[in-house]
């Protein structure tokens, strides 16, 4: 897949990925059966490229405004190093998170696709929304999937990571056996 060069530019700095969950690492539905029991689903190949990413050192987390007892199971089975969920106000929480790592917003990528996640979006190094994310949203963003939510959205950031980190192209030979 080809990225526009600003775009390319700034997922080099990348280190660490952030992510929304509703709408972006799920497809945003909210299913609860008839015990009142969550529950979500989460798209394989997006797994896939949250493990490929830690492979290459990029730290990956995820900052939720909502709690979910299947978030924090994916989280586990990820092996995720932030998860947080159940805070509306995330900048604190992000501002907290990048400090201490000892990173500047260049060196942050977030993916989010409402207002709660504007205030993060507009500081990091690589702001990232999905095409179905709430209008005024995608104003504030370098980059928009072309994948959406919860159906490899998150899959096409860490390609696009890896590719602008130079590390795409040596995974996709290990694996492919090339």
């Amino acid at each position: 897949m080809e990225y526009p060069e600003e775009v390319l530019r700034r997922a080099r700095r990348i280190k660490l990925l952030l992510l929304d969950v509703d709408g972006v690492l799920t497809e945003g539905r909210i299913i609860v059966d008839a015990r009142g029991q969550e529950i979500k689903q989460f798209y394989v190949q997006d797994g896939l490229g949250i493990k490929l990413l830690q492979r290459e050192g990029i730290e990956v987390g995820i900052l939720s405004s909502r709690v979910s007892a299947p978030v924090s199971f994916r989280a586990r089975e990820l092996e995720l190093s932030v998860v947080v969920q159940g805070q509306i106000e995330k900048l604190p929480l992000y501002e907290k998170i990048r400090d201490e790592r000892g990173l500047q917003d260049e060196e942050v990528a977030y993916i989010g696709d409402d207002w709660v996640d504007l205030p993060i979006l507009r500081r990091v190094g690589l702001a990232v929304t999905v095409p179905e994310a709430w209008p005024p949203v995608k104003r504030f963003v370098h980059y928009i999937t072309s994948r959406p939510g919860g159906r490899g959205a998150v899959r096409e950031v860490c390609d696009l990571i890896l590719t602008a980190q130079g590390k795409w192209e040596g995974l996709w030979r290990r694996f492919a056996g090339f």
